[in-house]
């Protein structure tokens, strides 16, 4: 008994989730966790991270390493008359072969070496800025993908309402064809009404199964595209949305698009600083030990350390500090441009989509309207088709307006949400 329960629970359950709605923020929650630029933009600024670190090590962390080194320079030499090949030139009176002078006879070393920057906190300072920066316009560029899914999703998940809100009206005047239908058929077998009226229903009736097919096909197609934008590995084309209701966020005077620019500033001055910084002086403590000679028989007795400080400036190099500096303020000026730009285009832009919001609301106000004295009128004449007092071809006739007008209707309440959409995003 208690298997049987479990076994009837599964199969009351798959049924439930099969048809169960899913919402709006669904399909965008997971569009966001799927999409590929997220993630690559996410892993950009890990890597970053990375980067920095490895860099304050270059800068701030000794670097120990050991050097190697054997130099042969063998030469032919005569001593007394005497000619033979020999490793070094000792004390030979003539040898063909290197120049001592500059081999010294050979090298032999081997060496424990640690090189240390000195002054470098402000040189990392401006490196870390501009690793910084990059971070951030990761994480910009991050919320600007997730602005752009919300509209994508939300504009396909408002086509996929409209399809699935023409197919319910659509049903509701097929329901009010088949029981005009099934109405005529008795008053034709009462001869009260001619065949070929009821012929003209029929007709109608076949008409709007057709239309709804093709509805249907469409928001099964929809369905699918909404699932590709959001990464979903779905092929159910039929399952239900939940409705939505779209409105207009508060005007936003800063706009998030706009972060771009001020992080493409950002970075141009932190680059710039950054080239600045090989006109800075640079200091570097060295030391090392081990052995370093150019006789293999003395090593044991080469063996020692040494340390200094080297120093480095550069004192000119053509100008090329003012030239750059020249070069980033242009670029600093076409960014402000850019900026500007945006700024003067988007503000005409929502004001264009707010005048197209409040035109079309006045039409779906009327429409409405029509709409609800259409349905009392095909009530009125339900009863008129009864009694003889008006043609059948006048209530087709009045049902395809009806129809025409809901159509319409739902177009003018899709085309207001993907307005208001349009606005809020860039409206961010």
């Amino acid at each position: 008994m208690i298997v049987l329960r479990f076994l009837l629970g599964i199969a009351f359950l798959f049924p439930a989730m099969s048809y169960a709605q899913q919402t709006l923020d669904y399909y965008i929650q997971t569009a966001k966790s799927n999409s590929p630029l997220i993630k690559d933009n996410q892993f950009q600024s890990e890597a970053a991270r990375l980067e920095l670190e490895r860099l304050k090590s270059v800068y701030t962390k000794p670097q120990v390493g050991i050097v190697a080194n054997y130099l042969m320079a063998p030469v032919v030499a005569n001593n007394n008359g005497k000619t033979s090949l020999q490793l070094s030139p000792g004390n030979a009176d003539s040898y063909y072969g290197q120049d001592a002078g500059l081999t010294n006879g050979g090298l032999y070393q081997g060496l424990v070496q640690v090189n240390q920057p000195l002054f470098m906190k402000s040189r990392f300072s401006a490196i870390a800025d501009e690793a910084g920066i990059g971070i951030k316009i990761n994480q910009n560029n991050i919320r600007l993908t997730n602005f752009e899914l919300e509209k994508i999703i939300t504009d396909q998940y408002i086509l996929c309402l409209q399809d699935m809100h023409q197919i319910d009206f659509l049903t509701k005047y097929i329901n009010i064809l088949k029981d005009q239908k099934e109405l005529t058929t008795k008053l034709v077998n009462s001869s009260v009404i001619k065949l070929s009226d009821l012929s003209l229903l029929d007709i109608e009736l076949q008409t709007q199964l057709i239309a709804q097919q093709t509805m249907q096909a469409s928001y099964s197609k929809n369905i699918l595209d909404m699932n590709v934008l959001a990464g979903i590995p779905d092929s159910n084309s039929s399952k239900k949305i939940t409705p939505l209701d779209l409105f207009l966020n508060n005007d936003n005077t800063e706009s998030s698009f706009t972060e771009k620019y001020n992080l493409d500033s950002s970075r141009l001055v932190a680059q710039q600083k950054i080239f600045e910084l090989k006109y800075k002086p640079q200091w570097n403590l060295f030391a090392n030990g081990g052995f370093n000679t150019t006789d293999a028989s003395l090593i044991y007795r080469r063996i020692g350390i040494s340390a200094g400080v080297s120093f480095t400036m550069t004192l000119f190099d053509g100008r090329q500090k003012a030239i750059n500096r020249t070069r980033t303020n242009f670029l600093l000026q076409t960014t402000q441009a850019y900026k500007e730009n945006f700024l003067n285009q988007n503000s005409v832009r929502k004001n264009n989509f707010l005048q197209q919001i409040n035109a079309i609301e006045e039409r779906i106000r009327l429409t409405e309207t029509q709409v609800k004295e259409y349905d009392k009128l095909l009530g009125y004449y339900k009863q008129e088709l009864i009694r003889g007092q008006i043609s059948v071809i006048n209530y087709v006739n009045t049902i395809k307006n009806a129809i025409g007008l809901e159509k319409d209707f739902i177009t003018m309440q899709t085309n207001r949400q993907l307005l208001i959409n349009a606005y809020n995003y860039w409206n961010k």
